[in-house]
């Protein structure tokens, strides 16, 4: 049942964007921001980590998910540190999945030899 509740989680994430995608005049890149955002006030909230034990992996890997880590990094920085920690803390949480994207990205490039658009 796991399987099935991050599939259909995780889809519906996906079409909800598609459709934010297609019917607004929004850009991509403000959509993703806008679901970082979403992610994280969300998880500021406490709404965003029963949804993440019912959905797991649906949905922790959307960009919901990366707002989400980005707060509980912040919210665990700023109990450690103070005030410091506003600073520090997203990107301590959000270094290990950036840092795998850019060297998974960079690989990527390397084996399928990417090509600009004419």
């Amino acid at each position: 049942m796991d399987y099935f509740n991050a599939f259909w989680v995780g889809g519906l994430i996906c079409a909800l964007v598609q459709i934010l995608l297609e019917k607004t005049k929004l850009m991509p890149g403000r959509i993703m921001v806008m679901l970082v955002c979403t992610g994280a006030i969300l998880g500021a909230v406490g709404v965003y980590e029963p949804f993440l034990k019912f959905a797991g992996a649906g949905a922790s890997v959307p960009l919901l998910g990366f707002g989400n880590v980005l707060m509980k990094g912040v919210k665990e920085a700023v109990d450690e540190q103070g005030f410091l920690g506003l600073f520090s803390g997203g990107f301590k949480a959000g270094a290990v999945g950036t840092s795998a994207a850019l060297i998974f990205g960079y690989l990527a490039s390397l084996i399928f030899n990417p090509k600009m658009k004419k």
